[in-house]
C-alpha cells in the first residue's frame, strides 16, 4: 500500500504554486517518478510474497521440498485432526523424505505418500474418514485411500485442477499456499492410471515449520 500511495504522489501533476515546467520535461519527470517507484516496488516484493508464504500458523504448516522448490501448506487441524497428526508425526520422524510421487495425472493430482513408490504401501494404522466441507479445487491436498472410506494411512494427492466430484469422499487435510508452481513441474505419469515411470520425482524433504530453523 505504501509503494502505491508513493507512485499515486508521484505522478501527480504539478500544484498551482509550483514553476511548472515545460510538458516534454513533465512527461519525462514523471517517466522517471514511475520508474522509480515500480523500482521501489520490486525490491519490496521479494520479502512481501516471502512474508506471504511464511507459516502463520507455524505448528499446522507443512513444508516439502522438491527439485524446483518449496511447497507452503496450511493443515486443518480442526477438520482433520487425526490426519493433520499423522501428517505431523510422519514429517517429524522424517518418514516422507525421499519418497516418489508414484501417481501423477495431468490435469488432475499428483499422488505420492507411499515408502514403497507403488501406490499399494502405506505408514501407519487406517484412520477414520474425517471427510469436511473443504473443497477438492485446486491446491487442495487430500488423503488417499482404498475404496474402504476408513483406509487412509500415509498417501496424499495435491489437487491440479479443480476436482469437485472428490468432495465428500475423500479427507481434505490442507492447501497449499505457496509453490504450486512447483507442483505442477512434477513429472506426469503415463495412461489413464498416472503411473509414473523411473525415475520419478520425490519429495525431497517434508517438515513441519514449527521445527524448521528460521
Amino acid at each position: 500500500m505504501l509503494v502505491f500511495r508513493l507512485l499515486a504522489a508521484m505522478v501527480a501533476p504539478p500544484s498551482e504554486t509550483t514553476a511548472v515546467p515545460s510538458p516534454g520535461v513533465v512527461t519525462r519527470m514523471r517517466l522517471a517518478s514511475i520508474a522509480a517507484a515500480l523500482a521501489a516496488l520490486a525490491l519490496l516484493s521479494t520479502p512481501m510474497l516471502a512474508a506471504t508464504a511464511r507459516a502463520a500458523d507455524p505448528e499446522n504448516t507443512l513444508y516439502i521440498d522438491l527439485k524446483d522448490g518449496r511447497v507452503v501448506i496450511e493443515m486443518y487441524p480442526k477438520l482433520a485432526p487425526k490426519h493433520v497428526a499423522r501428517i505431523k508425526e510422519l514429517a517429524r520422524a522424517h518418514k516422507y523424505d525421499g519418497v516418489v510421487f508414484h501417481r501423477v495425472i495431468e490435469g488432475f493430482m499428483a499422488q505420492t505418500g507411499d515408502p514403497t513408490g507403488t501406490g499399494s504401501g502405506g505408514m501407519g494404522d487406517p484412520l477414520p474418514a474425517e471427510f469436511n466441507d473443504q473443497p477438492h479445487t485446486r491446491g487442495a491436498v487430500s488423503m488417499a485411500r482404498t475404496s474402504d472410506p476408513n483406509s487412509a494411512r500415509s498417501q496424499f494427492f495435491i489437487v491440479l485442477k479443480d476436482s469437485r466430484y472428490l468432495d465428500h469422499q475423500y479427507t481434505v487435510w490442507g492447501r497449499v499456499i505457496s509453490g504450486m508452481q512447483f507442483v505442477d513441474k512434477i513429472k506426469k505419469g503415463v495412461g489413464q492410471s498416472g503411473i509414473v515411470p523411473p525415475p520419478q520425482d520425490k519429495m525431497i524433504k517434508v517438515r513441519v515449520a514449527a521445527d524448521e530453523k528460521s
